[in-house]
């Protein structure tokens, strides 16, 4: 409806959060079970493995909104900054608040860490796709919607990477990062 990529990336992550809160949840469930015959040590390591799904949603994410970006930036459309700056608010105020639930627990599990960060992320995409929106409302400077979409994939991309970093090392069940061996 508006045209603008920077809503895309906003709504890409959106749902790419969705997904992996989705799974979060389902595989924090699985990985209360204990062991049986086929798992002797149990299913706790399914929390790993979604952490890692979830840094692989938003890099397949990222790559859409890069390329999106680029393809707005070499063909430009006209846009509305009014609308842009009106859903990019009604995510802030859902995408904190979602990050708000999750800030207790996020140091104590890397499952709710990674929820955590997409939410915070996700924030701060909404935050620049209102900052987007008022520009373009005010100035008519349309090309600040491709920008945007560039910086909220790059944002994404850099809180990501530690994330997959971290995930790989326990599903290779390095040490983990604050163990001190």
């Amino acid at each position: 409806i508006t045209n603008s990529v920077a809503i895309l990336a906003d709504c890409l992550h959106d749902l790419s959060d969705t997904i992996s809160v989705g799974l979060a949840w389902v595989l924090e469930r699985i990985s209360q079970k204990g062991s049986d015959n086929k798992y002797t040590y149990g299913y706790k390591k399914s929390t790993v493995l979604v952490s890692l799904l979830n840094a692989a949603i938003l890099f397949v994410a990222v790559g859409v909104i890069l390329y999106e970006s680029v393809e707005k930036l070499k063909h430009p459309a006209p846009l509305d900054g009014g609308a842009i700056a009106w859903v990019a608010a009604i995510g802030i105020v859902v995408n904190a608040f979602t990050a708000y639930l999750f800030f207790a627990d996020k140091s104590k599990d890397l499952n709710v860490k990674g929820a955590y960060l997409h939410m915070a992320a996700d924030t701060l995409v909404s935050v620049g796709v209102l900052a987007s929106g008022v520009v373009i409302k005010y100035t008519g400077w349309n090309v600040i919607d491709p920008v945007i979409g560039l910086v909220v994939g790059l944002v994404i991309l850099y809180s990501t990477w530690h994330l997959l970093q971290e995930s790989l090392r326990l599903a290779l069940d390095g040490v983990p990062e604050n163990i001190d061996v």
